[in-house]
């Protein structure tokens, strides 16, 4: 199955919030709220591309095959794919700045696609690649976002 690439689907999100939520104003709580999610959101971008570019390693979603390293520290403890969070974080931020509880359904659709689609065909070249050192580490951290679980008896 061809994949798109993520930030694609992201960008596509964005588009179909900002058609959604065509015409609707933003508030000063609004952009309070909208920056704070998009800054956390950034910050996230920066730290799991900083830890992937110290294990020289891809950041490449569609070449998981070229990964040299399974990143499990940093922000890897707290969700598998933080850039997918990242994303989705955006999405958040977009439809809480345009005010849009129907703007939240491009994001919802987001999720559902990179969860479904792109985290399996990820996950199993992972899997073939580091073996059991992929399978302890998704064990330990969730998919999306959440506190890392430790192995039973610690």
């Amino acid at each position: 199955m061809t994949r798109v690439p993520p930030l694609l689907l992201a960008a596509g999100a964005a588009a179909a919030q900002g058609l959604i939520a065509r015409g609707s104003a933003s508030t000063a709580l609004s952009r309070a709220t909208a920056g704070a999610m998009a800054a956390a959101s950034a910050g996230l971008l920066l730290s799991s591309t900083t830890a992937f570019r110290r294990r020289g390693t891809t950041v490449d979603p569609l070449a998981v095959d070229r990964a040299e390293a399974l990143v499990t520290t940093g922000p890897f403890r707290l969700t598998r794919n933080p850039m997918y969070t990242v994303m989705a974080g955006l999405l958040l931020a977009h439809a809480a700045l345009r005010r849009s509880w129907a703007a939240l359904l491009p994001a919802a659709g987001f999720v559902a696609l990179i969860d479904r689609i792109q985290i399996p065909a990820e996950e199993s070249a992972l899997r073939e690649k580091f073996g059991a050192a992929f399978d302890a580490y998704a064990a330990a951290a969730p998919r999306w976002i959440g506190p890392p679980t430790l192995p039973s008896g610690q």
